[in-house]
């Protein structure tokens, strides 16, 4: 009997042990069953389809069509023969036949894109895409064509303003700008397009990344995104996926000169403001700080003693201009404008040129460390002034000054008239110039030379090479790892550079 009850519990035991497994097996088959009638999540879809939102915007975009006159240059040689050769008067027939007619103009056509933003006649495009045009023609997606007329354009943002007049009795469809900075890396975006001349092409893709620096301009601040982008998109809309302008497609990265998935658009918040400026006065105007600035890296934070680096480093300061009426100076850093934060340099000049001319803005510097507001009224940038260049009078080299201290690998001298003869220095420069350089030196590595001036050594100015020494070692025994040199060159332009003091 014993063995019996013992047989009974172990057969009750498995059952619960299997009863259990079977309605957990259940339970888990349901709820995968369940999770699998799930519809999948919407980040992983994408946008079922463009086709309504497409219909509704592509006969707002246009086919620009250009055409110049150029002289054609090419002269054809004929070709070397034996003197006496019976082939002499044949070739000079043939070539010159060949040759008849070269230089004289020829037309050559280009074609872009871009799209309607008024009904009453405003066309946006880019500038490279009726640069130097004689003929300008807008050819809409039902077939019709419109000559155009310029209004403005701006070769620094690549954005051109055309004006047709728009049959009364067949208006226009126009689009409007959006919000760039709303979209976020991973937005779906559509571009509408003449990629090779196939007008209205519609391609869909996302946002890869934003304020892009391609090196194409000084207000660099592109969209980035895969959908296909071929040549002939230039000027074309980039959409949101509420139909509103976010960006002007402009340019492209390709070894094949075809999409590889890597474009870049101008940001509609730019673009409006250029638009609005050309539609208004046909030319541009930005505001103006009246600095010179250059990035902030790890070894200039160190040496300024401002921590981790971030912001503009003013370089040089335009006399009279409203940096210098305001009482800002070379070795500050520039961490806020007009309460924007400033997290790197190439950021500051895009936000004073689309701020106001004469509007009073606070800007916040760090000077020797200590954070300072100053208020500056802007000025306007005067787009047609040509950079300062030094003089090029060829003069016969004079001796050269004799030297009287080496620091940090840089042999130095006083400057006087016979340094400033030497290496053309102009009159407005003012410290210790540099006659030597060592080679191999923490200076040669910063690309320090012959003929620069140092105008200050840890902030601090310095007119003779023992002024400069003994700030150097100042430096070195408060703890400093590099010495922060202000230079100038031959010209006068300023630049800071720290230098290793070990």
């Amino acid at each position: 009997m014993a063995g019996l009850a013992t047989a009974v519990e172990n057969w009750r035991r498995t059952w619960r042990v299997r009863t259990s497994a079977g309605v957990v097996a259940a339970a888990i088959a349901i709820a995968v069953g369940s999770l699998a009638a799930l519809p999948a999540p919407a980040a992983a879809q994408g946008p079922e389809s463009v086709a309504d939102l497409a219909e509704t915007l592509i006969d707002a975009v246009v086919n620009i069509s250009t055409s110049q006159r150029v002289a054609e240059q090419r002269q054809v040689p004929p070709p070397r023969v034996p003197e006496g050769s019976p082939f002499q008067e044949f070739f000079d027939e043939f070539f010159e036949n060949q040759n008849r007619g070269n230089g004289q103009p020829r037309r050559v056509q280009s074609l872009g894109s871009g799209f309607v933003l008024d009904a009453s006649g405003i066309i946006i495009t880019n500038n490279h895409v009726i640069a130097d045009a004689d003929e300008i023609i807008a050819n809409f997606n039902d077939g019709s064509k419109l000559t155009a007329e310029l209004i403005g354009r701006d070769e620094k943002t690549d954005i051109a303003v055309l004006r047709v007049k728009p049959d009364p009795n067949k208006p226009l469809t126009a689009v409007e700008f959006g919000d760039s900075d709303r979209i976020r890396v991973g937005d779906w975006v559509m571009a509408i397009g003449n990629p090779f001349g196939l007008g209205g092409s519609v391609t869909i893709g996302i946002v890869s990344a934003r304020n892009r620096d391609i090196n194409s301009g000084p207000y660099d601040n592109y969209i980035q995104t895969d959908a296909a982008i071929n040549r002939g998109n230039s000027g074309g809309p980039l959409f949101d996926m509420f139909g509103k302008v976010v960006g002007i497609n402009t340019a492209i990265i390709s070894p094949s000169g075809g999409s590889i998935g890597i474009g870049f658009s101008i940001p509609a918040g730019t673009a409006k403001l250029i638009v609005d400026q050309l539609v208004e006065f046909g030319e541009t105007r930005r505001g103006w700080l009246g600095v010179n600035i250059q990035q902030v890296t790890d070894e200039l934070a160190e040496s300024l003693g401002i921590g981790a680096a971030r912001g503009a480093l003013i370089a040089g300061v335009t006399a009279g201009g409203p940096a210098e009426t305001a009482q800002i100076k070379p070795g500050d850093v520039v961490v806020s404008f007009d309460g924007r934060p400033i997290g790197e340099m190439r950021e500051l000049p895009r936000i004073v040129a689309n701020t106001p001319i004469g509007k009073e803005v606070d800007v916040v510097i760090l000077r020797q460390g200590q954070e300072e507001t100053l208020k500056v009224t802007l000025g306007r940038l005067d787009e047609g002034t040509a950079a300062a260049t030094p003089d090029t009078t060829v003069e016969e080299p004079e001796p050269a000054p004799p030297v009287v201290e080496k620091v940090l690998g840089l042999s130095l001298a006083t400057l006087d008239d016979a340094a400033r003869k030497q290496y053309s220095i102009g009159t407005d420069v003012a410290g210790v110039v540099i006659t030597a350089v060592e080679p191999n030196s923490a200076a040669a590595e910063k690309r320090i030379t012959a003929g620069d001036t140092i105008v200050e050594v840890g902030q601090e100015p310095v007119s003779t090479p023992a002024d400069v020494a003994e700030a150097v070692e100042k430096l070195k025994s408060s703890g400093r790892r590099s010495a922060l040199l202000l230079l100038a060159n031959p010209a006068g332009d300023l630049r800071f550079v720290p230098v290793r003091t070990d």
